[in-house]
This record gives C-alpha cells, structure tokens and sequence, in this order.
C-alpha cells in the first residue's frame, strides 16, 4: 500500500551530520539505518556522513569503531567485509565541543568545500544540548534553506522546557527545517493507516462512534530498564512513550481525512484531534490512569530483577515504568468512544498494536454472533493487519459461528519494498518529506494534555501500583477498561 520512492536515480548531494556520532543511538539505530538504504540503493549518490562527538579520532579511526560496533546489530543488517568498506568511503569524523563557536566555524568551513545541495543535521545528543546546538549553527550561519535539524525524543521534559527548546529552534531555523522525529511514524504499518483509511473504500464508512466500541494501542516491552537506570528515573512511562508515541498513533487513528496528501494538511488534522482530547481533572486522573512499577518476576522462564533492583535505580523512587489511560476524543465522529492507551516495561510481551473494536451486529440470529469483529493493526515485531470475523464451519440453522481472521502481513506481501522505521526517516529528511515529521505545534499540544497527569503524580502521595515481571501489568489496569464492558486485547 506504500508507494516508496527509492533515490538510487536522483542526483544529488547531501552531508548528514551526526551530532553525537558516537552515542548508542548512532551506533544502534542510524548507522546500521543508513546503510540499509545504502545497501538498497536508496542513499543518493555523493553523499557525506559526518560524525560528531568530544573524542578525537581520525576518519579511519573512527571506520573501524564503527565497523566493531556492526557486529553487535542484528544479523541481518550486518554488513559484508566489501561492502562495508564501500560504505565506509562515505564515512568522516570531527572532533567537536559543542559549546565552543570555533568548532562550529571549523565544521562550516569543511561543509562549504563543496556546498551540498542538501545538509541535515540529525542531533542524536542529549535533549539539553539542543538548544545549545541549534543556537551555535544559526550563529554560525549554517542554517540556510538547504539545511534542516533533526531533533530525537524527549523533546523537553514538560510543557514550559519543550517551549523553551522549539523557542530557541525557531530562532535559528524555519518551522519546515526543523524535523522532530518519532521513530514509530516511520514504521510501515503506520505509514498504512492513512493508506488503510484514504485510500480504500472499504473503512471509512465505519470509522465513526456508530461502528466502533473501543480502540486500543498497547505499546509493550518485555525487557527492563537495563543500564538505563539513571536516565529512566528522570522520565518514567508517560514522557518516554505516551506523549509522543502513544498519542501520535492516537492522532493517525482518529484524525479526519485530510483535503491532501501535503505534509502540513496531515499534521493540521492530527492538531485539531489533540485539541479534542478530552481534558484530564485531578478526579479524571484518579479515575483514568493506572500507573505502576514492575517488581521482581520471571520473563521467558528466566527471573529478573524488580525496577528499585536495577542499576542506578534509586531504592524509593516514584518513576512509574507502567500506564494505561482512558480517553476521549471530544468531536462528532468519536463522541463516546472510548480510547485506552497503555504501555510498560517487563511486560508479558513485546508487541505493539492498535485493536479497533467493532461493535456487535444489532440482532444476534446465529449462536454466538454476538461476539464483535476487530481489526488488529500489528506494529512490532511484526507488521501487518488481521481482519478478525465469524464465519460458520458448516450450514444449517442454529450452527455456532466460529472466529477466523484474514491476516495481512506486510513483510510477506512487500518482502522486496520493505525499508525499517529509521531507514524510511532518515531518506525523508534528507528529501525534505514532512509527513512523518512531528509539527512544534503538536508537540506541545500532547504536551499540554500530558501536563494534569504530571501534576497529580507530583501531588500524590501514593506510590506507582507493583506488577510482576513478566505480566501485563497492575490489576487496576483491566479494572479501569471493565467498567465500559471492556477487556484488553490477550484478555479476550
């Protein structure tokens, strides 16, 4: 359903610069991105991969971390001996300190060489040197028309700070420049959703309050915080996944059709739909939200450590690893209807999904007819749709109607099409496509919506509720979706 315009016949040049160039981000995710599309044909040719950080390495040097570092990714995206070395010819390195003006005069200098038709700079830094990074290239005059930033999640740690940050890239750099980017947008099952909506007859008719109960989006994560102890305190479940990914799932879902495919009309449509988000009360939040922590259980038959076990992990700390909210959107296509949002860490497994719940056909004739179709929009680790109806084993009056599915799986159907979330990201900002890029304004709208939720738990004296490793979370979690008639997906 994705119409992926590949690059490998489009001359032009570009630099991408990695801020960061040697962080986990860089290694884990982009690099073995880039060379995905460099293996698929789809890096434009003439091309320049600059990595930035403090320590001073040479290019080759620095070829040789990196080439290290590819055995830790998975089998797949590793490279051949011959083929890195051709991908390492794209590869140079800059030691940098980011605070200091001279470094960004040196790395100004090395961009004018050859004055690339297009130049992004992709900040895969921590979000506090953001603003320091942007105000130093606008400074430094390297934000000209051809140039566009690339900011990573979280982007500020509350309403006022994402202020801040977009307050200061808007100084240096247009709106359409600056790109905030959020990995799940550019997963192929959510590119579908539009597709799946705009581009078939079949949905749109009853995507509406009067055809659906209940959507679900689970974004669930069997592992634990790892090593990341001390950057997962400071920001818990809600900012680290609910306020950008959960909601822009919401967005993709609920959205009105838009008048065009334009990257600015879509993003209007997904706005107007966070502005309808119905507001939390301290009484809303109470009754709506279920935070929790994980304590020590067993995942895949192994037993893991609880959450205040882990390392760098303060012994009494309040960092919820679990949610799982209720919601509404406030508009006449969704009146009533119920969205539930839930995400955690050492969950019972690693899965992401939205589950639209149809609603029971309105006079049941066949035994067991009463059970409502759904559809299953499957993001990880598998992409694909599973349409789940009721048909009957054989004929005759009175026959049982039994559950079958028709299943749609994307790595299948577009086995030769098929690019990786960051893959796909990363070719968009260096064209310039914008529709999987988050506007500012949207940002500090889920921001805003967010904020209740923050200032309750501030308030609130109550710890996060335990769930075992290796669950699906607290018990209240299946409570709060019971009191509409409801159950979680694995539930059913």
């Amino acid at each position: 359903m994705v119409n992926e315009t590949t690059s490998k016949h489009k001359r032009m040049s570009f630099d991408l610069v990695l801020f960061g160039g040697t962080g986990d981000l860089t290694w884990r995710k982009l690099m073995p991105a880039l060379f995905q599309a460099f293996r698929h044909g789809k890096l434009p040719p003439g091309g320049r991969i600059l990595a930035v950080a403090r320590e001073p390495r040479s290019d080759s040097d620095y070829r040789a971390w990196l080439q290290q570092r590819f055995v830790e990714v998975e089998p797949a995206k590793q490279p051949t001996e011959e083929e890195f070395e051709r991908f390492a010819a794209l590869l140079h390195y800059r030691r940098m300190d980011l605070s200091q003006p001279g470094d960004y005069a040196s790395l100004k200098a090395w961009l004018d060489e050859r004055n690339s038709d297009t130049v992004v700079m992709y900040l895969a830094t921590a979000p506090h040197l953001f603003p320091v990074v942007c105000a130093q290239l606008g400074a430094a005059g390297m934000n000209g028309p051809q140039v566009r930033v690339v900011l990573e999640k979280p982007l500020g740690h509350d309403l006022p700070s994402a202020k801040e940050i977009n307050c200061v890239v808007a100084g240096a750099f247009a709106e359409r420049q600056a790109l905030r980017i959020d990995h799940y947008l550019g997963k192929p099952s959510v590119q579908n959703l539009s597709a799946l909506r705009f581009g078939n007859a079949l949905f749109e008719p009853l995507w509406r309050r009067e055809s659906i109960s209940n959507i679900q989006i689970t974004l669930a994560e069997a592992l634990g915080v790892g090593s990341r102890g001390d950057f997962y305190d400071r920001i818990g479940a809600l900012r680290d996944m609910v306020q950008n990914h959960a909601l822009q799932l919401l967005t993709m879902i609920a959205m009105e059709p838009p008048p065009t495919n334009d990257a600015d009309a879509i993003r209007d449509e997904k706005l107007k739909v966070l502005k309808s988000l119905k507001p939390f009360t301290p009484g809303a939040v109470a009754r709506d939200v279920v935070r929790g922590q994980y304590k020590a259980g067993t995942v895949e038959g192994k037993p893991v450590p609880g959450y205040l076990e882990e390392t760098r992990v303060p012994a009494d700390s309040m960092t919820e690893t679990f949610v799982a909210l209720r919601t509404e959107v406030q508009n006449w296509r969704w009146a009533g209807v119920p969205f539930y949002l839930r995400t955690g860490k050492r969950l019972a497994a690693q899965h992401a999904q939205i589950v639209v719940n149809f609603r029971p056909v309105p006079h049941p004739i066949f035994p067991g007819s009463a059970r409502a179709n759904k559809l299953v929009i499957k993001l990880q680790p598998d992409d694909g749709l599973q349409l789940h109806l009721l048909a009957a084993k054989g004929s005759g009056q009175g026959e049982l109607l039994s559950p079958v599915f028709l299943d749609l799986d994307f790595d299948k159907a577009f086995a030769a099409e098929r690019v990786g979330a960051y893959e796909r990201l990363l070719m968009d900002a260096i064209a310039g496509r914008l529709n999987l890029f988050v506007r500012s304004d949207e940002q500090e709208q889920a921001w805003r919506w967010v904020e209740p939720v923050l200032h309750a738990w501030g308030h609130d004296p109550q710890p996060p509720r335990p769930y075992a490793a290796g669950t699906w979370g607290p018990p209240a979690a299946s409570a709060m979706v019971a009191r509409d008639g409801c159950v979680w997906e694995e539930e059913q």
